[in-house]
Parts: structure tokens; sequence; C-alpha cells
């Protein structure tokens, strides 16, 4: 049984782990996607926590039970295969895209907080990537078994710290004067969509190496749970700052507001959540890769550095602005297909 609760918890510590990134750690996406929807923003967050819940770990037990060893194989299950081909080239280019950007917000971490140069940085992050991945799944399970904990801490202390201040009431059931309905509604599906689509290139290879059911399924559910708890603590947080969608980093700014002697701690835990995001998405691009290239593991993921690397350098948000809007529709309809796929039928 212990054993057991152990597995379950470095599953869901890898799946929030690869959930989070740079949007999610500077808190800049969950003011677009909930914070500035007031109270109904806080009702978005419980639906997106069930979705990461329930979809999560469905996509888990679907990967185990076909025997999908990389999200393509998944894919091809639930898109079938002709039309997966071009999903599956869709969701390479978007883990390559994301993976630069998380390099990119990594190194402007020590440029801005650290005065150390940005190109720096971005090499520092490279080489200890490169080191966590040399040991696979175990460098995984080792990273996000420390940095999680210790991002939900934060978490949740800066979350109590924003409630006791003040009139936080007016905070929590101020409703915004213009709301769009159907963007409010489509918010938390096509955030949790999104970001699940994603982290199936970490989580379908982890639920293959894993092999049991039991665990699996565990795992999920704990880590929708835990995600559900950061991203509502986060949300409380942020509803406290004025004018919280013109700030770039808005959890530091109320960290740095309402509890200072924690602001550098709370800028590597920053770094920390770009961190897990970083080696989740090349694992899964390098296990994606080396059955195709047939090369070593340790030259596709310096491959996957150099292209990240060049990638960051250049106008990527022009290529962005078309493909995420793309890439969000295609997560849609990929929830909507796991959701239909009855080989999970029961994942409580």
């Amino acid at each position: 049984m212990k054993g057991r609760w152990s597995g379950a918890f470095q599953i869901a510590a890898v799946y929030v782990g690869t959930v989070v990134g740079a949007g999610f750690a500077t808190g800049k996406e969950i003011v677009e996607f909930f914070s500035k929807y007031g109270l109904f923003g806080t009702l978005c967050v419980l639906v997106a926590g069930f979705i990461f819940i329930y979809f999560g770990t469905k996509m888990m037990l679907l990967a185990l039970r076909t025997k999908s060893a990389s999200y393509q194989e998944l894919n091809e299950h639930l898109f079938g295969r002709r039309l997966s081909s071009f999903i599956n080239l869709l969701f390479f280019i978007m883990l390559m895209g994301v993976t630069s950007v998380m390099f990119s917000g990594a190194g402007a971490v020590f440029d801005e907080q650290l005065g150390i140069g940005k190109t720096t940085g971005i090499f520092l992050t490279m080489i200890l990537s490169f080191i966590v991945l040399s040991f696979g799944v175990k460098g995984l399970f080792a990273v996000n078994s420390f940095v999680v904990p210790v991002m939900i801490f934060f978490s949740v202390l800066l979350c109590v710290v924003s409630v006791s201040q003040g009139d936080y009431r007016s905070h929590f059931f101020a409703i915004p004067e213009s709301i769009p309905i159907w963007k409010m509604m489509l918010s938390p599906l096509s955030y949790a969509a999104f970001n699940l689509a994603l982290a199936q290139a970490v989580l379908v290879p982890v639920a293959n190496d894993i092999k049991d059911e039991k665990i699996v399924k565990a795992g999920g559910i704990l880590g929708g749970l835990l995600l559900t708890i950061i991203l509502l603590s986060s949300h409380l947080s942020l509803i406290t700052l004025p004018n919280v969608a013109g700030y770039e980093i808005p959890t530091a700014e109320v960290m740095k507001f309402l509890a200072p002697q924690f602001y550098w701690i709370y800028i590597f835990i920053i770094y920390g959540e770009i961190f897990t995001s970083i080696i989740g998405n090349s694992f899964g691009l390098e296990r994606q890769l080396k059955p195709i290239l047939k090369i070593r593991g340790s030259v596709i993921i310096v491959g996957i550095f150099g292209v990240s690397f060049l990638i960051s350098k250049i106008q990527y948000g022009i290529l962005l602005s078309f493909l995420y809007p793309l890439f969000g529709y295609i997560s849609i309809v990929f929830l909507f297909l796991l959701f239909r796929d009855h080989s999970t039928a029961k994942i409580t």
C-alpha cells in the first residue's frame, strides 16, 4: 500500500509539474482565463479542476489499456491513423514552441530577477535539464516530487495571507461590468483541454512505464486535485490585486505586496515551475522522436534544446497567434473524443 501511494504521488507530481509553466507560474494564464471574471472565475476554476481530475485520469488509463507508449499512438487510437498524422505534427510543433517559450521564460527570470544575462540563464537551464533527463522517468519523479509540494505550500500560504487582508469579500464577490458570457463559459474548457493535450506527451509514456492501473488511477485523481488546489488558491490571491491584468508577473506582485519576506523564495519557485514544464515537455518529445530517429536519447535531447534555443531567439509570437487558437480547437476535439471513448468507462 505504501509503495502504491508513493507511486501515485510521483505521477501526481509529474502531472502538476507538467501543466504548470511560465504562464501558470507567473499568474498570467490564471488572470486571463479565470481571475478577470471575478466571482464567475471561481466557478470556472472548479469546472477546470473537474476536467483535470476526470479527463487526466481517463487519458492515462486509456494510454495504459491501449498500450500507447507515446502521444502519437494514443492519438492514432482517438483520431484514426489518417487524421492523427496531422494532429501529431501539430502537437509536435506546439510542444517545441511551448518548450522554447519556457526556455525564454527561464532566461527572463535570470535576467530580470538575478541580473544574469538571459542567454546565460537559458544555457544554465539547458545544462540542468540535460542532467535531470539523463535519469529518465526517475529524474522527472525526483524533481517534481521536490518542487510540487513547495509550490503547493506557497500557493496556499499566499492565499491565506490574501484572504486575511482587509475586505476580502468585496474582491471575492466582485462581478465585472461587461462579461462576454460565451467566452467565460468556454474559458475552463479551452484552458483545461489545451493543457491536457500538451500534458499527454508526458503522461502517456509515464503511465505506460508504471503499468499499474490502480497506481495510475490514484495518481491521476490526486494530480487533478492538486492542480485544482493550486489553481483555486492562486486565483483567490490574484483577485485581490488592483488592475491585475496589467502585470506581467501578477503572482510576484501579490507576494511582494502581502509577504515581501518570501519574495525571493517565490521567484525561485516560479523558476522551478517553469523548469518542471521544460523537463516534462522535453521528455515527451524525446520519447516521441526516439523510435522514429533511432538514435540515442541524449543526442535527441541536445537537438531539442538546440532547436528550442533558436526558436526562443526569433519572433515566435506571430506564429503562436495563429497556432494557439487552432491548437485550442483541436484540444477541445481531443477532449470530446476522450470523453466518447469507452475503453475507460469507469475511472473511480
